[in-house]
């Protein structure tokens, strides 16, 4: 198919409906809302439901329903709704329910305000619900991978039996960019576990619910069996010039880009810069950064908060290495100009002794 001009909350949702999502139950709100609008217009024309619930909270639990019927649906939102959504998210991981759900993140705490930030992080990836459950978080850096990663949410979300998050900042909900979609759409299918109402169906249960202590407890393993194959076979990232990188720079979603423009400077200068983008934030692609300790010297985290995801890397560096931080919130991006004083800083202060070490081997 011929590539599209579209924004990226729109992408995402036309991708949704070719993924064979049918239900969309959801919320308006800054910047999340054209998912809600695109869904209002699209799914009454391929026979799908649409509902503006009457709240977050509605939407969360109307997704259950959907789900257990065997139906692919989404709901989307940001921060604010988010919050509200958490108990019904570990009652869908609960209930091994899969659908996936859009958070185009905004500035908190609180209300905050409508601008982009990544502070829904640990909410998001840490399980702000109650109960040992994780959801599967993918975080697209491109109106393509809105594209791209809306499609493999859903193959995931039916994979693992679970909800599955796309964490994107405002930015990528909100810019315009080319895209390109499947040139075949996924047929919607009704799971075997499903509560379908038919006669096939009549011995199926969807349930969250373990009173027996010992069977709650054998329900939880069970769930973080599953979580463990995750972790071992859907990490996913993106190295970019990282082979002989001493500096890597770790960031996601619209970060990660200015990262690769920093990146293209420094080596301009002579600065081995490395950048590891992470797509999967859960799982974390750990062993994909443990993978650079052999030549990198040092890391630096840099996100659109307080430090969040900053906490994941220095656990999968488990201190092999230095990790330093580089944040901004309010809505605040880190600029081009505040990064590439942080990698100059970096250089001096890691990449300076070696370079004093060569210059007297070889002057001896």
């Amino acid at each position: 198919m011929r590539k599209q001009l579209m924004k990226g909350n729109d992408a995402l949702m036309k991708s949704a409906i070719l993924s064979g999502c049918r239900a969309f139950y959801g919320y308006p709100i800054t910047p999340a809302s054209e998912i809600v609008e695109t869904a209002a217009l699209y799914m009454p024309r391929i026979g799908g439901v649409f509902l503006q619930a009457e709240s977050e909270v509605a939407a969360i639990n109307m997704l259950y329903g959907a789900a257990a019927a065997g139906v692919r649906c989404m709901t989307a939102s940001s921060g604010p709704g988010m919050s509200l959504m958490q108990e019904g998210m570990s009652y869908l991981a609960g209930a091994e329910l899969p659908c996936v759900i859009a958070d185009i993140t905004r500035s908190g705490p609180g209300l905050g305000n409508i601008a982009a930030e990544q502070s829904d992080y640990n909410q998001v990836v840490k399980g702000g619900g109650h109960g040992n459950y994780r959801t599967i978080v993918l975080a697209p850096h491109s109106v393509q991978e809105m594209v791209d990663l809306t499609a493999l949410a859903f193959e995931l979300a039916d994979r693992y039996r679970n909800p599955v998050v796309l964490l994107a900042d405002g930015f990528i909900g909100q810019m315009m960019e080319p895209v390109e979609f499947p040139s075949e759409a996924t047929e919607p299918y009704l799971p075997r576990w499903a509560v379908a109402g038919t006669a096939a169906a009549r011995g199926n249960l969807i349930n969250s619910l373990h009173l027996d202590c010992d069977e709650m407890e054998g329900h939880s393993r069970a769930l973080e069996a599953k979580y463990r194959i995750a972790d071992q076979r859907e990490a996913r990232a993106e190295e970019w010039r990282t082979d002989d990188a001493e500096i890597v720079l770790v960031g996601y979603g619209i970060v990660g880009r200015i990262l690769k423009a920093v990146t293209a400077e420094a080596r301009a200068e002579g600065i081995p810069v490395g950048v590891l983008r992470p797509i999967t934030l859960y799982p974390f692609p750990s062993s994909k950064i443990r993978n650079l300790v052999n030549h990198a010297r040092v890391f630096a985290a840099v996100e659109m908060s307080n430090g969040q995801m900053v906490d994941d890397v220095r656990l999968a560096l488990n201190g092999a290495r230095p990790v330093e931080f580089l944040g901004r919130g309010g809505g605040n991006v880190p600029s081009h100009e505040e990064v590439m004083r942080l990698v100059r800083e970096l250089a001096s202060n890691f990449l300076a002794p070696r370079a004093r070490e060569t210059e007297h081997v070889a002057h001896v």
